[in-house]
């Protein structure tokens, strides 16, 4: 990872990881990604994607600060097994001097389907005081740079969806 923030970022819409691969340790008794790996898997491109906004090691080091999930709904729509490849979109929905909503999306690298989606609410906090913080000037430069690029995409199947039992026949 990039250990600076003295650049000037290119945000393509979406964001795509670098590719990652299915652990076999990841693997349950069901013989498929175990559910917990998903997140891991989200949580590696969400801090690639933010990276390039300046959120990284360097700004925990230098700012004490971060950003961290407040909110997450996974959905699971096609297993993934041992050695799987994978990548996986993040589309910034939008942000604001506290939060960053996000849409990410879990693809089979050599087959191209969807195995899942996660949508998440980060909050930015001082590490120091552990309570949420204003992003600075800088970081909100760059998030802002970002959503002008993804503003060009639809916004994502699935979106705001909520769990909720369908409704009982009459």
């Amino acid at each position: 990872m990039l250990d600076r923030v003295d650049f000037v970022p290119v945000f393509f819409a979406p964001f795509v990881s670098a590719p990652m691969v299915v652990d076999p340790g990841w693997v349950d008794y069901n013989d498929h990604l175990n559910m917990a790996y998903y997140n891991v898997l989200f949580d590696r491109a969400m801090d690639e994607a933010m990276l390039l906004v300046g959120l990284g090691p360097y700004y925990v080091r230098h700012k004490g600060a971060s950003y961290v999930t407040a909110e997450v709904h996974v959905r699971y729509m096609r297993e993934l097994k041992a050695d799987d490849p994978v990548r996986v979109t993040v589309q910034l929905l939008d942000f604001d001097d506290k939060r960053v909503h996000v849409f990410q999306q879990l693809y089979h690298a050599a087959e191209g389907w969807v195995s899942a989606t996660s949508e998440q609410m980060a909050l930015h906090v001082d590490l120091m005081r552990k309570k949420t913080a204003h992003f600075p000037t800088d970081i909100l430069s760059r998030l802002a740079l970002m959503k002008q690029a993804h503003d060009r995409l639809t916004p994502p199947e699935g979106a705001g969806r909520r769990i909720a039992m369908p409704p009982r026949p009459a």
